[in-house]
């Protein structure tokens, strides 16, 4: 029987035998599902890159509003097909180091203030054009001009200059920053000829895959790239294609009728279902990623902070964590930092669902009457029933939470960053600078809490500059009790992303954050 076993492994590592077909024969044999699955582990494993086929995706997060221009993606549609069609200059590694990618070298002065990045030469884009400095260039200055409405211009507003010498784009700083080349991984910061200044919206790169469809809030997908610069490691199928399919149900069924091969944001109470289906299996990345509610802190009445201290006060947590993630999350704390960071201020004090100190900020601020909150599954997963809970929380405090459902179609354009209190999730960021410049510098395109606040921002560029890691740490923490306290962010859970993939997947090895870091269609493959 092992001399059938090792057989019929040795065809599974060959890409001759299903994993369905092992599976079935196994048992003929006689041998156990337990036992059977580890040699199927293994012979995958062994197993290296199949190409071909087209590989799909049914993800969350689609709008009709969608669009190819890098500076204004939004939500996981959107982001996973970037990493399809789109190149960076470096790119977040899993032990959360760098790699890189068009930047083949990355260097600094002492201070961290002028940094020298070296472009891969031959590098090709879509149209035919050699990647050069000056697009790199070009690209970096539409990003930081306010007038491109970047989801990366909080990022960039520290850049002095940027200048193209040769093959080398030198970038300096006002002040310094350790965590410069970390910012580069921002998902908005696609490579363009000419910096995408020409057509922002024409979706060329030097991606692995060539933008062959693209229907906004349906599907987009790609054609393999024969010319790719990194072939031997990433882009194996011949296709790439996304479906934007925001409700859980019509995702979970697309999934097992064969229609798409991942799925993404899927709910914890489904999780445990698909654990016992047949040809699908559950990948969860533990990471940076957070659920919150939103309040805008310029906007009444949410521009009380006894209101907003009321609010965090009146969640119950633990509950939300056990409800709706299911144990796939632990609780947050109202700032957007969680253990996944180097520098992790962990001991700050944890907050609490606390009725009778809710109830004593909710009189303080001299607020009456009904807090509406719109809530949409496009927010996160399980966001209405989340939001229900909260109702229920606040009733203990005296509060009345009116809870108004919004269409999943249209949210990221009608809802999140429009509404003054709604539900939405952060996907996370590389570095702590990089996720508070994104979302809570004062200037931040994208500070959907309005968060404003002068000491906050000096202590944002005085820990960029600060090369001692235990004052930066320190900074970090004050920064981070600023937003706990003051900030219109409620964070009451950090959730691991969820996927569901066929067995037909090869490849998929997780991420910080999920599907690979919003890379498994052009790393994973599909098995013959």
């Amino acid at each position: 029987m092992s001399q059938e076993l090792d057989y019929l492994s040795r065809r599974v590592t060959a890409g001759r035998l299903s994993r369905r077909e092992f599976l079935g024969r196994a048992t003929a044999l006689g041998v156990s599902a337990t036992f059977a699955n580890s040699l199927l582990a293994s012979a995958a494993r062994a197993q290296g890159p199949v190409r071909g086929g087209i590989i799909k995706g049914g993800l969350k997060g689609g709008a009709a509003t969608d669009s190819l221009d890098p500076a204004t993606t939004a939500g996981s549609v959107m982001g996973n097909f970037g990493y399809c069609w789109g190149e960076y200059l470096v790119a977040l590694a899993p032990d959360l180091g760098l790699e890189n990618r068009l930047a083949e070298e990355v260097g600094s002065s002492k201070d961290a203030k002028i940094w020298t990045m070296k472009i891969r030469k031959g590098v090709e884009f879509h149209n035919g054009k050699t990647v050069t400095a000056e697009d790199v260039v070009a690209t970096l200055e539409r990003h930081s001009d306010a007038k491109s409405k970047s989801g990366a211009l909080g990022l960039l507003t520290s850049i002095d200059t940027i200048k193209a010498n040769g093959d080398e784009v030198v970038v300096t700083l006002k002040d310094g920053n350790a965590d410069f080349p970390y910012l580069m991984t921002d998902y908005h910061l696609i490579i363009q000829p000419n910096g995408g200044k020409d057509n922002p919206a024409a979706g060329i790169s030097a991606g692995p895959y060539k933008v062959s469809v693209f229907e906004p809030g349906v599907r987009c997908g790609g054609e393999r790239v024969a010319n790719f610069w990194q072939s031997d490691k990433m882009g194996f199928a011949d296709q790439v294609e996304i479906l934007a399919i925001n409700d859980s149900t019509a995702q979970i069924a697309a999934l097992q009728a064969g229609q798409v091969h991942m799925v993404d944001k899927v709910e914890p109470k489904v999780a445990h279902l698909i654990k016992h289906s047949p040809n699908l299996k559950i990948e969860a990345a533990s990471g940076p990623s957070y659920y919150c509610f939103n309040m805008f802190c310029n906007t009444p009445p949410f521009d009380n902070n006894d209101l907003r201290m009321a609010l965090k006060l009146a969640i119950d947590r633990e509950e939300m964590v056990d409800k709706i993630l299911g144990g796939y999350g632990t609780v947050g704390n109202d700032f957007p930092i969680n253990a996944s960071y180097r520098l992790f201020p962990d001991d700050i004090p944890q907050r609490e669902f606390d009725a009778d100190k809710a109830k004593h900020y909710y009189r303080k601020s001299g607020h009456s009457g009904p807090i509406l909150l719109r809530a949409a599954e496009a927010g996160f997963p399980g966001a209405v029933d989340a939001a229900q809970l909260y109702r229920q929380s606040c009733a203990k405090a005296g509060i009345t939470l009116e809870v108004k459902r919004v269409p999943d179609d249209g949210y990221w354009s009608e809802v999140w960053n429009k509404q003054p209190f709604s539900n939405t999730y952060w996907s996370g960021r590389a570095t702590q600078d990089q996720i508070y410049s994104t979302g809570y510098l004062s200037t931040a395109n994208w500070n959907d809490t309005r968060f404003h606040n002068e000491k906050f921002d000096k202590l944002l560029i005085e820990a960029r500059a600060e090369l001692d890691q235990d004052k930066r740490k320190n900074l970090y923490r004050e920064m981070a009790v600023i937003v706990r306290d003051e900030g219109g962010l409620i964070v009451p859970m950090f959730a691991q992303d969820i996927e569901a993939i066929s067995d037909k997947v090869g490849g998929y090895v997780g991420g910080r954050n999920g599907m690979m870091d919003y890379r498994a269609l052009v790393k994973c493959w599909l098995q013959a």
